[in-house]
């Protein structure tokens, strides 16, 4: 029989629903977790803030006015920040002691939640450790050494004319810790004071200044807001407790009298929180998307636009870009060739399809038809520099521990002192001659490529020597010259991997090794994800080589292979890439230079999009940490490892 009424669900006091009798309110149970972990971990980076000490006199008593100015050394200060000659004198000697070349000052009166924030980028006890840390700090002040001003400091920073905006600090800071990648801390500075506050409108510029999102990063606390709201109108007492840890949170990370830093408006934050935070999520969702200040800390200028100049590349059509397809295998010559997978151009959105082929013998799969130099150049380009520099250069940021396992791969056939020299070719901007420099501090580390980057990387010291330009050009130049040679992600990229590797045997001594890493065409997550699977990384990758076959070609040419790594070589990336891959084929970004219209419509479409997917890029996430558990444990990654040694002759 029907009852006469639907059945309703009980409510509580207010008139809300309460949740249903055995379900678990998992929404606020991952925000409770969530907002626990980050107030433990903030507590903990606040109480390994170093301090300035006070600067004595002679004597012991206060006196740095009268002590002599160090020389070698700038501070410079953001507006209405004034440094007494007691803290300057105080971070000189600081900075001396720890061998520090930039310091960024923290003011000791650090707004709640612009300290907050620093907490959430900066572990302060691994920063100056991380050579590849991005630089962060406070952006009101940063003492400077000379020489790695005059290198890195772009402009003229010492004169009192100079712009030295909030936004435009925290840039200069980020891109100096590139010219000392192992000598850049912060302190709080207890003397130091903020002065005037920056606005609400400058957030913006300021996570620009900093490399990071706003547009996303407002979207995200503005979900989180609204989960908060969500969890207390409809899971009761979990929703209201999430919303309590998120509202007390500044008082819980910087209460009490003992900590380094004491804002002076941490009541005030801490009560108006949740208001505060929607007006600012608001606020910089709603600012102008006009570039700040670049990695240089200069803000953009003027310069060519680079839409007309793809809009003439497009006019005349992509199938230019293209050699005839070939009906033979380039590694063993075999016909025996079945279509893999035909993708578009999934890392830029680019136009133009791309279809990689394998080997029915030898199992190698490359593109065919191949890109003609003048397509890998059209392709390549605004990738690696220019529009997507930026995304580039913060992914190589962040595999420092990856390119240390590689630099510890010869540890067991190398001196004790490590090899004398070390060639990475294809070594993009430095990134792994810099991180290896923690492993081998006595090796010098040279690099080659083919694009800016490399001489950027000479420019910051990262690299010895830079070289640019194709491999194989510099065989005679270098022949013999090194200990090691270092291929990683490489010989995908080259037109002809076998003359590479002839050309590594050139450049290296008799006994010297050989290291290469490679996506693992025979991967099971290729089956699993098809044309998702990143590694195809079309349209850039031209050879996908199994691990049988390069074994085979370097026995070939005098190598003999040492250790070979599949579990360890493994790229934790293939679900997370497999999202943001689709993201990019259902809505390319309707900004890049290349893109045929820019309407609203098309950005409303990119943005709809990539909110759709944040919970996609959150469970892809899990599934890839769980994926690499298993792969280190089954020795079943989707890359490999291989080090040859070069037999004497």
């Amino acid at each position: 029989m029907t009852p006469p009424f639907p059945p309703t669900r009980p409510t509580g006091p207010t008139g809300h629903a309460k949740p249903a009798r055995g379900s678990v309110p998992w929404v606020s149970l991952a925000l409770i977790t969530a907002l626990g972990a980050g107030t433990v971990r903030a507590r903990q980076r606040l109480r390994a803030l170093p301090v300035l000490p006070a600067a004595t006199g002679p004597t012991g008593s206060p006196g740095a006015a009268l002590l002599p100015r160090p020389a070698g050394w700038y501070l410079i200060t953001a507006p209405g920040v004034e440094a007494d000659a007691a803290t300057f004198l105080a971070a000189c000697a600081y900075a001396d002691r720890q061998g520090l070349r930039v310091l960024d000052l923290v003011p000791a009166d650090l707004p709640a939640e612009q300290a907050l924030g620093l907490l959430r980028l900066v572990d302060p006890a691994a920063y100056p450790l991380d050579r590849l840390a991005e630089g962060r700090g406070a952006g009101y002040a940063v003492l400077v050494a000379e020489d790695v001003l005059d290198r890195g400091g772009p402009g003229d920073w010492t004169s009192a004319t100079a712009p030295r905006t909030r936004a435009e600090l925290l840039a200069l800071v980020r891109r100096l810790k590139e010219f000392a990648p192992a000598a850049t801390g912060l302190a709080v500075a207890p003397g130091l004071r903020c002065g005037p506050g920056s606005q609400p409108a400058d957030r913006a510029a300021e996570l620009r200044a900093q490399g990071l999102p706003p547009g996303p990063l407002a979207g995200a606390q503005l979900a989180g807001l609204g989960a908060l709201t969500a969890g207390c109108l409809r899971q009761g007492r979990w929703g209201a407790l999430a919303a309590a840890l998120y509202w007390l949170q500044p008082y819980a990370v910087l209460g009490g009298r003992r900590g380094p830093l004491r804002p002076a408006d941490l009541a005030r934050a801490t009560a108006a929180r949740p208001w505060h935070s929607l007006r600012a999520a608001l606020r910089t969702a709603g600012a102008a998307p006009t570039p700040g200040p670049g990695p240089d800390g200069v803000p953009n200028g003027d310069g060519p636009d680079p839409a007309a100049a793809y809009r003439v590349e497009l006019a005349a059509g992509t199938d230019r870009f293209f050699e005839a397809r070939r009906c033979d295998c380039p590694w063993c010559g075999s016909e025996q060739l079945a279509v893999l997978v035909r993708v578009p151009d999934l890392l830029q959105g680019k136009p133009g399809r791309f279809v990689l082929e394998r080997c029915g013998d030898c199992g190698h799969v490359f593109q065919n038809p191949r890109l003609t130099p003048e397509g890998l150049d059209f392709y390549y380009r605004d990738f690696y520099e220019g529009h997507g520099g930026e995304g580039a250069g913060t992914v190589f940021g962040r595999l420092g521990e990856s390119y240390r396992r590689r630099a510890s791969m010869v540890r067991p056939y190398a001196p004790p002192a490590g090899p004398a020299s070390w060639l990475d070719v294809g070594t993009g901007h430095g990134h792994f001659c810099n991180a290896a420099r923690a492993v081998w501090p006595d090796t010098r580390f040279d690099g080659l490529d083919m694009g800016e980057g490399v001489r950027a990387a000479e420019l910051r010291g990262w690299a010895g020597t830079g070289y640019q330009g194709q491999f194989p050009e510099f065989a005679v130049k270098l022949a013999g010259q090194y200990e090691v040679v270092s291929m990683f992600h490489y010989l995908e990229h080259t037109r002809d991997p076998l003359t590479e590797i002839d050309t590594a045997a050139t450049v290296l001594a008799p006994g010297g090794h050989l290291l290469i890493e490679l996506p693992d065409p025979q991967s099971r997550m290729a089956r699993l994800l098809g044309p998702a699977w990143l590694p195809w990384f079309q349209p850039q990758h031209q050879h996908l080589i199994p691990a049988a076959n390069l074994r085979e070609a370097l026995a070939e040419r005098g190598f003999t292979v040492l250790a070979e790594e599949h579990g360890p070589a493994h790229q934790g990336n293939d679900f997370f890439g497999a999202v943001a891959l689709t993201v990019t084929r259902l809505a390319p970004d309707p900004d890049s230079p290349w893109a045929v219209r820019t309407t609203p419509g098309r950005r409303a479409l990119r943005h709809a999009v990539r909110v759709a997917a944040l919970p996609c890029f959150v469970a892809a996430a899990g599934l890839d940490a769980v994926r690499s558990a298993v792969a280190r444990v089954t020795d079943g990654g989707n890359a490999y490892r291989m080090l040859a040694r070069r037999d004497e002759e």
